[in-house]
């Protein structure tokens, strides 16, 4: 594929991103911010270095007033890489991210699970976890959404079949996202 097509397939896709879900999102971070409640994000592979990475601009993009502003809770558990293992190696890999969650979580935290195809084991338990402990939950997917679509309370569909496209939009969208908070905090904060 050449990158001219390239770049007009991604530019097609995100035209077709529900806005309606990237708004969601977009309040349920703000309620998360004015209620100080704590944000995991979690996903394999490039949907797992979008969590991290996703979760840093988040901590440190969203501020105006580094001395001053309060800050949002954001945690990527991708990144804590001794839990993983242990929980992998005695648990299954399917548990990675719950039992994770399962010593930080609280009834209205927001857990975000990134997964392009909508079916990865661990991101869908520790959805289904966070579900049951009144949390609220958002899904990230590609493909044709998957089990995480239709568990996830709130959804940021993609509908590729591209793996790589998907992870790119989805990065796109969260820095829209960034942006838009970093402009809300700041308003917020007056």
């Amino acid at each position: 594929m050449e990158f001219k097509q390239y770049t007009a397939m991604v530019h097609e896709l995100l035209g077709t991103v529900n806005t309606q879900e990237v708004e969601n999102i977009i309040t349920l971070i703000v309620q998360a911010y004015r209620d100080e409640q704590m944000i995991f994000m979690f996903g394999n592979g490039g949907s797992g270095a979008n969590a991290s990475h996703v979760c840093e601009d988040l901590n440190k993009g969203t501020i105006h007033d580094f001395e001053n502003q309060k800050r949002l809770k954001v945690m990527s558990l991708t990144d804590n890489t001794p839990a993983i293992l242990a929980w992998a190696n005695d648990n299954g890999y399917e548990s990675i991210f719950v039992e994770q969650m399962k010593n930080f979580a609280q009834p209205g935290d927001l857990a975000i699970g990134l997964s392009g195809s909508g079916n990865s084991a661990n991101v869908i338990k520790a959805i289904e976890y966070a579900n049951t402990v009144e949390m609220q939950t958002i899904g990230c997917t590609g493909y044709d959404g998957g089990a995480l679509k239709q568990i996830a309370r709130y959804s940021l569909h993609v509908p590729s079949f591209n793996m790589g496209i998907t992870e790119a939009i989805h990065l796109i969208i969260f820095h829209h996202i960034i942006e838009t908070l970093y402009s809300e905090f700041k308003s917020l904060s007056t």
